[in-house]
């Protein structure tokens, strides 16, 4: 059974920083691609970010240069560093698995003063 659990979540200042974390069990991790996506209040669910199994990696425009998707295959876990964080990055952050179709449960980020 596929399980992803995010953390990392919180509440941050504008300008402040932080990591997501989604560790995965019960797949191949190493041979995945991986996904970020968000949704924030009254809005649909949006991409946020990928990394394939070679470290290939794409964002949305609105957070290109901002945040960084990478992966740790011997700890089958991915993180998205978010940095500049603005007041519209606030939402619920969910990793997912397209291979497998799984979301996790999602970690919420607030940015605010």
């Amino acid at each position: 059974q596929v399980q992803l659990v995010e953390s990392g979540g919180g509440l941050v200042q504008p300008g402040g920083s932080l990591r997501l974390s989604c560790a995965a069990s019960g797949i191949g991790f190493s041979i995945n691609v991986m996904e970020w996506y968000r949704q924030a209040p009254g809005k649909q669910r949006e991409f946020v970010a990928f990394i394939l199994s070679d470290e290939t990696t794409n964002y949305a425009d609105s957070v290109r240069g901002r945040f960084t998707i990478s992966r740790d295959n011997a700890k089958n876990t991915v993180y998205l560093q978010m940095n500049s964080l603005i007041p519209e990055d606030t939402a619920v952050y969910y990793c997912r698995s397209p291979s497998t179709g799984s979301w996790g449960q999602g970690t919420q980020v607030t940015v605010s003063s």
